[in-house]
Order: C-alpha cells, then sequence, then structure tokens
C-alpha cells in the first residue's frame, strides 16, 4: 500500500512505503549483545542476520471499501443509460504493506498506520507460508504507526534496539515486501537522525538511510548489524515514487512510547504545556544575547496552562527536557506529544542569562466538538471535532455521519478532513463554525485520504 504525499517546498513526491515494527513488551535476551556478520569461506556475509530477522517480518493483507458515490459518472444521465449504478454500492479493493512481529508470546505486530486504513479485513502472511487474521489493537496517524494482534504458534520477533546509540554512518539493512516481493533485504547506512520538518508525518523525528526502500516496505524493519530493531521504515522521498537513496524510518524510542499507549488506551492520548515554541536561530540568539542556537524560543505562553501555572515565560529559552539536551523546537514538541497527560518533566530554560529549572505537568488539549451545526440542516447527522496536534493535516475532522442523513447526501463522510470554507482556511471548530454562519451557500473544501474534494452545502 502506498500513500502518496507532496512536498511542497521541491514540488518532491514523498511516498509513504509500509513500515516496520518494534518490540515493545519483549523479553530482551543477551542474543542480540554481538555482531552478526560473519564471514563465510573468507568472504563477509550478512546471511546469519538476515536469516534471525527475515522470520520476524511479515506481509500484511488489507482489504478495504472503496465508497464510490463522488465518482462524476454516477450523475452523468449517459452513464446511467448505459447501466450504471443508481445508488451507491461500495467496492471492496485490496493493498499489501509490511509488519515486524515485536513480540512472538503476545502476537504483537508492528506496521503503519497507512498501511491498514480504514481495513475491513487484515490478514498476516507469515515466512513460513502461514496466513492468519490480525486485529487493531490501536493506530496513530500522527507518528503513522500502528499496532496489530495475531494468534499464531511458533512465532519469532526482533529485540528492539535503542536508537539513542546509533549514529550517522552505522550499517543497517532494511527488510519488506517491496512491490509484493517477499523477503527482500537491503543494505545502506544511517544518512542523518532527527529529520523533521518533511511535512511527511505530524510528529518527526525520521532516521534517514540510504537502504533500498521502496513501495510496499511501508511497516518493515530497519535493523542494525547485532539483528536489533531500530525504526519502521515508512517514507520516501522520489520524484516517481521510486528508490533514490534517501528513505526514512520512524526511530524506535518513538515507537515504543506510541506502542505502549497502543497497548494501555488503544490510542495515543497527547497532551499539551500551553506553549507556542519555535527555534533558536542565530540571529535570535544574537538579540536575546545566548551563545549557542540550540534549543527552543518560547513565543507565547497561553493562559491558565501548564506551562504559566509552573512559571514559564514568553521569551524563556528551553535548553534541556528532562536534563537531555533539545536541538530545537520539534525536538521539544516531539518529547511532549509522546507523553501521557499528568506526566510531570522538568524543563531547563535560559532567562536573563541564567538557567533555571521548571517542573510542568503535561495537560489536557483544549478540545472542540460540535454534534450539529445550528441554522444548517443539510449538515444534520454529521458531528465534527478539532484535528488533534500531531495531524498531517490541519482543519475540522468529521467524526460521524449517518448514513442517509442531509450530511451523507452532500457528501461528506467519516475522517473527512474540512480545510477551507469559501477558500478561507480553518484551523477548530470554532473558525468552521464562525465561517458557516450568514453563508446561504458554502464551499466545503476538504481532504479525504490525501485527495482534495470540494463540497458545495446549502
Amino acid at each position: 500500500m502506498i500513500k502518496q504525499l507532496y512536498h511542497t517546498r521541491s514540488a518532491i513526491t514523498a511516498v509513504l512505503v509500509v513500515s516496520l515494527v518494534v518490540p515493545l513488551a519483549i523479553n530482551h535476551t543477551n542474543a542480540a549483545q554481538s555482531p552478526l556478520l560473519t564471514s563465510r569461506d573468507g568472504i563477509p556475509t550478512l546471511a546469519p542476520l538476515v536469516e534471525r530477522v527475515a522470520p520476524a517480518v511479515v506481509n500484511v493483507g488489507v482489504k478495504t471499501k472503496v465508497d464510490m458515490s463522488n465518482n462524476p459518472l454516477f450523475n452523468d444521465p449517459m452513464f446511467r443509460f448505459f447501466g450504471g449504478p443508481r445508488e451507491n454500492v461500495p467496492q471492496e479493493r485490496a493493498s499489501s504493506g509490511s509488519g515486524v512481529i515485536v513480540n512472538a508470546k503476545l502476537g504483537y505486530v508492528i506496521t503503519n498506520s497507512h498501511v491498514v486504513e480504514n481495513a475491513t479485513e487484515i490478514t498476516v502472511r507469515l515466512k513460513d507460508r502461514r496466513e492468519v487474521s490480525a486485529k487493531i489493537i490501536g493506530s496513530d496517524e500522527g507518528t503513522d504507526i500502528a499496532l496489530l494482534q495475531i494468534e499464531a504458534d511458533k512465532l519469532t520477533d526482533i529485540p528492539i534496539g535503542d536508537t539513542r546509540s546509533m549514529s550517522v554512518g552505522d550499517y543497517v539493512i532494511a527488510v519488506g515486501n517491496p512491490f509484493g516481493l517477499s523477503d527482500t533485504v537491503t543494505t545502506g547506512i544511517i544518512s542523518a537522525l532527527g529529520r523533521s520538518s518533511l511535512n511527511i508525518e505530524g510528529w518527526e523525528d525520521f532516521i534517514q538511510t540510504d537502504a533500498a526502500i521502496n513501495p510496499g516496505n511501508s511497516g518493515g524493519a530497519l535493523v542494525n548489524l547485532r539483528g536489533e530493531l531500530i525504526g519502521i521504515n515508512t517514507a520516501i522521498l522520489g520524484p516517481n515514487g521510486g528508490n533514490i537513496g534517501i528513505g526514512f524510518a520512524v526511530p524506535t524510542t518513538m515507537v515504543k512510547a506510541v506502542m505502549a499507549q497502543l497497548i494501555e488506551y488503544g490510542e495515543v492520548r497527547r497532551g499539551q504545556i500551553g506553549i507556542v515554541i519555535g527555534d533558536l536561530t542565530p540571529e535570535l540568539a544574537e538579540s536575546l544575547c545566548v551563545d549557542d542556537i540550540r534549543g527552543a524560543v518560547i513565543s507565547r505562553v497561553q493562559p491558565d496552562s501548564p506551562a504559566e501555572q509552573a512559571g514559564l515565560k514568553t521569551g524563556d529559552i528551553v535548553t534541556q527536557f528532562n536534563g537531555t539536551d533539545l536541538q530545537g523546537s520539534n525536538d521539544l514538541r516531539n518529547r511532549v506529544g509522546l507523553l501521557t497527560i499528568g506526566t510531570t518533566v522538568k524543563l531547563t530554560v535560559v532567562r536573563d542569562g541564567k538557567l533555571q529549572n521548571f517542573n510542568v505537568t503535561i495537560g489536557k488539549p483544549p478540545s472542540e466538538t460540535v454534534e450539529r451545526m445550528q441554522d444548517r440542516p443539510s449538515l444534520a447527522g454529521a458531528s465534527f471535532s478539532n484535528t488533534n496536534s500531531g495531524a498531517r493535516v490541519k482543519g475540522v475532522i468529521v467524526t460521524s455521519v449517518e448514513r442517509g442523513s442531509p450530511a451523507y447526501q452532500v457528501g461528506l463522510r467519516t475522517g473527512d478532513i474540512i480545510v477551507s470554507v469559501n477558500r478561507n482556511d480553518i484551523t477548530n471548530v470554532e473558525e468552521f463554525t464562525e465561517a458557516m454562519s450568514g453563508n446561504k451557500q458554502a464551499a466545503l473544501f476538504i481532504n479525504r485520504n490525501g485527495e482534495d474534494i470540494l463540497i458545495i452545502v446549502q
């Protein structure tokens, strides 16, 4: 399964590929403490490593229902005359990606969220050709990680490695099912760490690698030479959706945090501390009389937020998170976004040239929902809410639509993201409600599974 996005600054297609998993509730042993790189007849080989990890990489087959009601042919009288359907009949579509067994005892399999999106049936095919049904424990669109569970014996899992111990230049291998070719192994090195601002996911801290990753690798494994999982292959940059040596994987540090919440809650419950932040540029550092440009500058503190209650102020420069140095605003955002609500963290800030520590408790994000739009009968039967802070597309999400309701007949579907009304961008329910009021007719620009749709509402 492939999902295409676009890198707006360079017009390069960013293709989400099937990614891999990291073991969370896995028993770490000493089996993976020594490198699996050996020699055969005096020739170096990765064969023992591949033999160890390949059985844990699986094919994830997905069936979805595709809504055909928006096909313009259905409104064409000539099409109807020649036997086109008059009623919407959902069509079944099959696709596939990769996955990784991270806990053999519990049958946990990690894959990408986009691989199993809108799935009506999921089948996992093991290396020994067994096929077993899978259920979704939870999925997080913000990081593009989903956790599946299967019931089968004699499973093999991969031990999870520590991404923080990896360095640029370290050798890695990628294992997956590109183009449906199972058990495909490619090699390369880590090209960069901490890649962000690619507009691929809502929460980005990618490992970049030149190991060949292609469509179908999504959800597959990125493994170090100890045979440990260090990342989930998720995306590639390429002019035609093919490999050009720039692939991205979600690091296991992020995967573990997401898995923990998916196992406990079935979803990721992200919190916030109530600050607006930006990177510390050299120019800003000079104006604030700061020598080091690492860290995040607080440009706004929201009233009555955990940050304000803790004593943080606009202009503070956050340099450390729980004693660990921060590289920039994205680093801080990721760390806060992966913690559960109620967790207390220590932030080290520079204020007036002096270091100060503040204990801040992660709070609930402000949420707004609308069960129905007042004075808009054509939207009856639909409910709306804000997109979460990690969503790739900002706007108002349609959380539910009653089948056959006026909103359904207009064309709205569950999961649609309304990004603008009459070409005016909206970012929350309040703006959506305001934009809809007073307009006899509204043009809703909608993002549906990565495609742009226009719906006119009377």
